[in-house]
């Protein structure tokens, strides 16, 4: 497995992203074969998984926890804090941040968390106020290194010049590049890794999805994803339809085109597909060994100036806990 660096931090040039196994974009997996997902895709080379407190809530971090105690030493653990609270919505409050550490470390098995992310902005509460906790944290040893999710250039600065920032991330996918504009640049100046979170368009840029799937508003968060309603899928299936002409002529599968795409976009680009199945790993991993040209790459920019994508990335709810210009 190649690797990358995320800040100081090096990390396998893709990491897992572990939130489908608690079953958020539909069922949650069997957990002995969860487990076994995660040591597996351990044991085929990827270091960093990513995990949430928000997950579930809380049975993510569990699951995390038990299936990487025996390997703990030889990977790189991230969660989250912030966006639920017992008081309902975001919470950034200094003590409540320490308060929610310390359940996420018993949750994970683990006496130190390598990187915690505020899991979204919370704009009560100043990100000096948030980056000199996480920085009193690392003093204590209980964690390494601070992140951003879901941040904007002007926090990501606020937020360094108090505790240095190793990791945002940001939503950003072939069909999601808001972040481009200013998070990106920001990362690139500031040596700080960014690490995108749903790199396959939360399964559609696969090409797995057809414009008639529909999706059980119990168990999957797409139900409330605009861009997820039939009306839109099928607006947006020429971007599809684009990806996997691509991957033909590539021998390769539309994931692996996506994910080679973001990894091709910066060398401290860092994504983190949800791999929920076994089968998954061996097509996200391949994605790290393939290149695209200067003309792959020209192909894909000029067939998505003429796609218009439709449908907000997010849910209402969701996009209303992003306070910042990244919508």
């Amino acid at each position: 497995m190649k690797t990358r660096k995320l800040g100081q931090v090096e990390v396998s040039a893709i990491g897992m992203g572990c939130m489908n196994l608690s079953g958020v974009t539909g069922k949650g997996a069997d957990k002995k074969y969860a487990i076994n997902v995660i040591r597996t895709a351990h044991a085929m080379g990827i270091t960093l998984f990513d995990t949430a407190e928000a997950y579930g809530p809380f049975i993510n971090e569990e699951l995390v926890g038990e299936a990487l105690k025996p390997i703990r030493h030889d990977v790189v653990l991230a969660t989250k804090f912030g966006m639920i609270s017992e008081e309902g919505g975001l919470n950034s409050r200094p003590e409540h941040i320490r308060k929610v550490v310390e359940q996420s470390l018993r949750r994970l098995q683990t006496d130190y968390i390598d990187l915690l992310y505020q899991h979204r902005v919370d704009p009560n509460v100043p990100i000096e106020d948030v980056a000199g906790t996480v920085r009193d944290l690392i003093a204590e040893g209980k964690v390494r290194y601070f992140g951003l999710s879901e941040a904007g250039a002007d926090t990501i600065r606020r937020a360094h010049r108090v505790q240095p920032v190793t990791a945002v991330q940001n939503q950003y996918s072939i069909w999601t590049r808001q972040s481009e504009q200013a998070v990106i640049p920001t990362c690139e100046e500031l040596g700080i890794g960014f690490v995108p979170w749903g790199p396959l368009g939360t399964g559609f840029l696969t090409g797995t999805i057809s414009a008639d799937m529909t999706f059980d508003p119990a168990n999957d968060l797409r139900a409330t994803f605009p861009r997820f309603t039939r009306e839109n899928m099928q607006a947006n299936m020429p971007l599809v339809t684009m990806l996997n002409g691509i991957a033909k002529r590539k021998g390769a599968s539309s994931a692996q085109i996506a994910l080679a795409w973001l990894l091709t976009q910066k060398p401290f680009i860092v994504p983190i597909p949800g791999m929920d199945k076994l089968e998954y790993l061996d097509d996200n991993i391949a994605s790290t060994e393939l290149t695209l040209t200067p003309e792959d790459l020209q192909e894909i920019e000029d067939g998505l100036s003429k796609i218009e994508i439709h449908g907000a990335r997010l849910s209402q709810a969701l996009l209303d806990d992003i306070h910042e210009d990244i919508k």
